[in-house]
Formats: C-alpha cells, sequence, structure tokens
C-alpha cells in the first residue's frame, strides 16, 4: 500500500492542486477540510475527505490517524481583517501548534509545513533559507512570521520530523475560489488597472509549488527550509505581455507616485473600518510592495529537493489562461466536475 497522506486545508488553491498531485502519484489521499458537504472541489478524485480543523484539536487527532506524512497546508490568507490580531495572526499561530501537538500525538512520521515567503521577506536582494522577516505592520505577513517560528519550536519540543517550505505568490489552475493573488491577475485581465502601483511580485505556478511539496516530503532534510519561487519578480508590464500573449489588447497605465498610492490606500483603510468590506489596497502593502522586488535565491531547493519551477512568464501566461477559461465556463463543466468518488467521512 502506497503511504497515507493528510492534507489539510484540501479545498484551498494550494490543497486541492496538492490533493491532485499526490493521487496522480499513487499516493493515498486524505483530504482535510473544515466543511466535508462541499464536495465539489474533491469531485472526481479517489481521496478521502474528513473534518479536520486547526482550531479544533480532537478533529486534528482523529484525521491524523494512520497517517504517516502530513502536509499542513491550511491558514487565514488575507491581508485586512477588522481585529487583525483575532482573526489573522492568532488562528495562524494556534492552528500551527495545535496541528504538531496533534501530529506528535498521533505518531505522523513526516510534517512539511507550508509557511510562505513572507516569513523571509524582500529587498530586491536574492534572499535565501537564512533570512528571517521582522515585519510587523502587515497582520498577514506578521501571522506567516510568527506560526512558522512556533513551528520549529513545536517540532524541536516533540522531537518531529519536519520540514518548512516557502513559496512565493502562487498562480495558476484548481482554484475553486480566487486568492487575493488570483484576483489581482484577475483584476489585470478584467482591465481594472487604470495606475501601474510599482509593485514586483514573485509569481509561482502551483503546480510546481505542490511538486516541491512532495519533493520535500521525499527528499528534504529534518530541520531545514526551502524556497519554492521564482529567481525574479514580475512587474505589471510583465503581466500585462502575458496577458497579451492570450488575448491583445492591453496596455500599460500610468506610473501611480507613492503619495497618490498611500492616499488610496488610506481612504480604502477608512471604508473598510466602516463596512466591513476588505480593503483592496493597504498601507503596510504600499511599504512593503511598492518599487521593491521580490528576489529570492532557489538554489538550495534545486540541489537538495530537484525543484524546477516554469518560469514566470509561463506560470502567468498559464494562469490568464485559467481565468479566461473559468470565466467563461458553466460551473459544471469546470475541470474536475465529474461523479462524485471523493469518500466523505467525519473519522
Amino acid at each position: 500500500m502506497s503511504k497515507l497522506c493528510l492534507v489539510t486545508g484540501a479545498n484551498g488553491h494550494l490543497g486541492n492542486t496538492l490533493v491532485r498531485a499526490l493521487l496522480d502519484q499513487g499516493y493515498r489521499v486524505r483530504a482535510g477540510v473544515r466543511d466535508t458537504t462541499r464536495t465539489e472541489p474533491f469531485d472526481g478524485l479517489d481521496c478521502e475527505l474528513v473534518y479536520a480543523e486547526l482550531q479544533d484539536e480532537p478533529s486534528l487527532l482523529k484525521a491524523m490517524a494512520g497517517v504517516e506524512v502530513l502536509f499542513q497546508v491550511a491558514a487565514v490568507f488575507r491581508h485586512w481583517a477588522r481585529r487583525p490580531e483575532a482573526e489573522i495572526v492568532e488562528p495562524n499561530v494556534r492552528g500551527t501548534r495545535n496541528a504538531l501537538q496533534a501530529a506528535s500525538r498521533a505518531g505522523v512520521k513526516r510534517v512539511v509545513y507550508v509557511s510562505s515567503v513572507a516569513a523571509i521577506g524582500h529587498d530586491g536582494q536574492p534572499l535565501d533559507e537564512d533570512t528571517w522577516n521582522d515585519e510587523t505592520e502587515n497582520a498577514y505577513y506578521k501571522s506567516k512570521i510568527l506560526a512558522e517560528r512556533m513551528a520549529w519550536q513545536t517540532a524541536r519540543e516533540l522531537d518531529l520530523w519536519m520540514v518548512s517550505v516557502l513559496p512565493s505568490a502562487m498562480i495558476g489552475p484548481n482554484a475553486t475560489q480566487l486568492t487575493d493573488t488570483m484576483s489581482f491577475l484577475e483584476s489585470v485581465r478584467q482591465h481594472q488597472m487604470p495606475l501601474d502601483p510599482g509593485f514586483h511580485f514573485n509569481f509561482v505556478d502551483v503546480r510546481d509549488v505542490a511538486q516541491g511539496l512532495i519533493l520535500a516530503a521525499q527528499k528534504g532534510r529534518a530541520g531545514q527550509r526551502y524556497i519554492l519561487a521564482n529567481e525574479r519578480s514580475s512587474s505589471l508590464a510583465d503581466l500585462l505581455e502575458a496577458a497579451n500573449a492570450r488575448v491583445p489588447g492591453y496596455r500599460q497605465p500610468p506610473r501611480a507616485p507613492r503619495w497618490l498610492l498611500m492616499c488610496v490606500a488610506w481612504v480604502q483603510e477608512r471604508i473598510a473600518s466602516l463596512t466591513g468590506r476588505p480593503a483592496q489596497l493597504l498601507l503596510s502593502q504600499v511599504r512593503l510592495f511598492h518599487d521593491v522586488r521580490q528576489e529570492y535565491s532557489i538554489a538550495k531547493a534545486r540541489r537538495e529537493l530537484g525543484f524546477s519551477p516554469r518560469s514566470a512568464e509561463d506560470s502567468l501566461r498559464s494562469a490568464f489562461s485559467y481565468l479566461g477559461r473559468r470565466a467563461i465556463q458553466p460551473y459544471e463543466d469546470r475541470p474536475g466536475f465529474a461523479g462524485r468518488t471523493a469518500r466523505s467521512s467525519r473519522l
């Protein structure tokens, strides 16, 4: 029998892509989600659907029974909340500790913990795994830094075999709901970028990240971090070039000065605090991303794991094609919508 793997957050962009990649490679997969009645992301997939909530320790322990490899993917992924500490930071940190404690109690042999390059930061230089970010203004960045530190602390305390992987901005297929990253690409595709904010994001195909996670479980060295990214960042001009490769007609908008972005972000945050609807631009994002390239060294992941991502150009073209198909397809015709073969269980 192949190894039994648990993927938490299995209905998310990375989690669902990882479930598919594991099944393709012959693994037995238990897909952990918070809502087992929402089976659409697993239609046509021969996996076991189970309840796994990071804030519910008994559910985690049950979900991990008999599991050999835990892929800890689940996390809160958003940059804005009315109560950022309570809604973003604390759940990510506490959920990390809960998951690793359950893994130890259940006898899980290997843990692949999904962090983020947010825990490394960016300063225009090709940063590597030895770097730790000290950013605390942006709630999501703060949560990823503190959560990964908690993961390492807990792994040491419990003598868990663990590696962490640090993906950059993931794009590509299997996004049943658009992440913030994919929503940014969709706004570009929909001609909704009147100004160039001067952001340079590091994009990586979600399928390459999923394969990187499997390689980390197979070849990673316990106690090590691995960056799963591309070696260069992409500007809005690069995004428009990729969009034009699919449907011509995208033009480069004028560059927005920093002061204007700060004003827009301030207004967005005030409106969000009143309405509860997420701000589209935050002051912390302007400070983090404006005129700063996100560059990383992936030499360690290449050397030790055999990680070999698609180029940023290919990843962007593929992502825009996926968004275009997603926009015109009825839900029942989207990839993965077939016979309901996912087996639901509450264990």
